[in-house]
């Protein structure tokens, strides 16, 4: 779907940056939001080509398969990845097992019959590569359930449950080079439209309960906009109504038919409705393509716990008896060690361990749910420093601590939120992700590493360019996508295929320094931007600031200084 630039016209003050398309009709209002370009979407186009990198069988390994996913899931360790991989053995053939594949196919609304080259071509590559559907299948059976009920609730076609294959494989990390994220692909701004909250703790895009509700509302309203046609809302979801809205128009200046598959729409959104219908087929009759699914009863996977405040995660798989890749697998919005401070609280957890859970969480105190280090400011010492020190954010120090600004002083203590276990331990962390993608970087790079200290004025380009690499493999190997901003102070990690980089950007490294400054009185954030020859943005990125608030005298501020440039 969401895997591309948007320029969206909005009425009121619903968004102020790019979103894929969306519609909303109602008596009072109609909000449109318009799409003009797009990219290919995160996880079935990168697994489609690690398929056909094998030999077609369907006898994949495990490695090539996983290398395959962009990028995210690819930081799981061994036990992760045979996690994600694992289904509870079944018996196909008991009667006494409810089949969810059945439910699925009672499901079905859309037109299969359709007979078009471009459906086809898809069903003959599922056919070519039975692996494939084998492992999205797999990968599906933790979330299949919850979204077809979901599904059947609105009413809507069951063929919908199927569009996370097309979208990301159904990986719930997955994460596109056009910065779209989760099982349903939603880019950062339409994920805030629909009230999917991205913080530094967590990442609703990713979330299973929240993204699914947001993704099938925003399919409902597309379906409305274009009069119930599911083809339309779909090509729709891929490339932006406006995009769609547009060919429509064309077609009837042309005295053409209008229906999704005479459309002159951009290549993706061409072959994504067929996919989807091809999909639909092949699960609807697997064994007219010679084809088979793996059993899947008719149960939930998991429940929704309600846990009422922040909880570590370890101390959450303990509490369940299951692992801390079965959490995160679950709950793969959180971005860090623990549940996000301020919600919203809940965990989704096997439902075989959900009662134990429940139990084990009634007889934990509050206060022991998150581990605390009562932690003395020291001499030049910053909110922000203290934060990234411990793993967590000046917000949550403010919030622990009732504070109401940034300032601290020698001496003081403040309650500080902390993992109760080490880092290793949350192997699907954000942090724990990024590590293991960077130290792997090696095998795909075949360079020296370099770490790189971003700093105003860099781009993807120029970084690429001084160490001989191409854009997406930098952007790949710090887990971003090439739009992603790049925050002065990140330290980025490259395999760089020069001897020595470019004495432009070895020289630009060397004389950037790293720069402690005490606020004073009367200062303010454009005289100490101009006293260094840096940016007020700057500034107040290094360190999260807010640029309405004044400075405190004595405040603890980090600077990145080109010393060549400073006063």
């Amino acid at each position: 779907m969401m895997s591309r630039r948007i320029t969206c016209l909005l009425f009121a003050s619903a968004l102020t940056g790019g979103c894929s398309s969306f519609y909303q009709n109602n008596s009072s209002s109609t909000s449109v939001l318009e799409s003009e370009s797009l990219q290919v979407a995160a996880g079935d186009e990168d697994l489609v080509r690690a398929i056909e990198s094998g030999n077609g069988s369907g006898d994949l390994s495990t490695g090539q398969l996983d290398d395959s996913i962009d990028p995210e899931l690819k930081e799981t360790a061994a036990q992760a990845r045979a996690s994600l991989e694992a289904v509870p053995p079944q018996v196909e053939d008991d009667p006494a097992n409810h089949d969810l594949w059945q439910r699925l196919r009672n499901g079905f609304q859309l037109d299969l019959s359709v007979d078009n080259e471009r459906l086809t071509q898809q069903l003959e590559w599922y056919q070519r590569h039975p692996s494939y559907l084998d492992r999205v299948s797999e990968r599906g059976s933790r979330y299949l359930h919850y979204i077809i009920t979901e599904i059947e609730k609105r009413g809507l076609p069951a063929e919908l449950a199927l569009l996370p294959v097309v979208e990301s494989a159904f990986d719930p990390f997955a994460y596109s080079h056009g910065r779209a994220s989760g099982l349903w692909q939603f880019i950062p701004s339409t994920g805030k439209y629909f009230g999917l909250h991205q913080s530094w703790w967590h990442d609703e895009r990713r979330d299973i309960v929240a993204a699914t509700d947001a993704a099938l509302t925003y399919l409902e309203r597309l379906a409305n906009r274009f009069d119930g046609d599911y083809t339309l809302a779909l090509a729709a979801y891929n490339s932006g109504g406006g995009t769609v809205s547009r060919a429509i128009r064309r077609n009837k200046n042309a005295g053409k038919p209008t229906d999704y598959w005479s459309l002159d729409l951009p290549r993706e959104t061409r072959h994504y409705v067929p996919k989807l219908l091809a999909l639909a087929k092949i699960y609807n009759d697997p064994g007219a393509y010679g084809m088979s699914l793996p059993a899947l009863e008719d149960t939930p996977y998991f429940e929704i716990v309600e846990t009422g405040s922040q909880l570590d995660l370890a101390q959450a798989a303990n509490l369940a008896g299951t692992s801390m890749e079965e959490i995160y697998l679950l709950n793969p919005s959180y971005n860090r060690w623990a549940t996000t401070p301020s919600g919203p609280h809940r965990l989704l957890v096997p439902t075989t361990n959900a009662d134990r859970f429940r139990d084990g969480l009634a007889s934990l105190p509050v206060q022991q749910r998150v581990s605390w280090n009562n932690y003395q400011v020291q001499s030049g010492d910053s909110l922000i420093r203290i934060a990234q020190k411990f793993g967590t954010t000046p917000d949550v120090i403010r919030e622990v601590n009732n504070m109401r600004g940034d300032l601290i002083r020698s001496g003081q203590r403040l309650l500080i939120p902390t993992a109760s276990k080490g880092d290793a331990t949350y192997s699907l962390s954000q942090n724990q992700r990024l590590a293991a993608t960077q130290s792997r970087g090696g095998r795909s790079g075949n360079g020296e590493r370099v770490e790189h200290l971003v700093q105003s004025g860099d781009t993807f380009w120029d970084i690429a360019r001084d160490h001989g690499v191409s854009v997406r493999q930098v952007a790949s190997w710090n887990n971003m996508a090439p739009g992603d901003p790049l925050i002065p102070g990140k330290t980025l990690v490259l395999w760089s295929k020069t001897a020595s980089p470019n004495s432009t950007a070895s020289n630009r490294n060397n004389m950037v320094r790293r720069v402690g400054y005490r606020v004073r009185n009367g200062d303010s954030l454009w005289t100490i931007a101009s006293r260094f020859s840096v940016d007020v943005s700057d500034i107040a990125s290094w360190n999260n600031l807010n640029t309405s608030r004044y400075l405190q005298p004595g405040q603890s501020l980090v600077l990145y200084v080109d010393i060549r440039n400073s006063n």
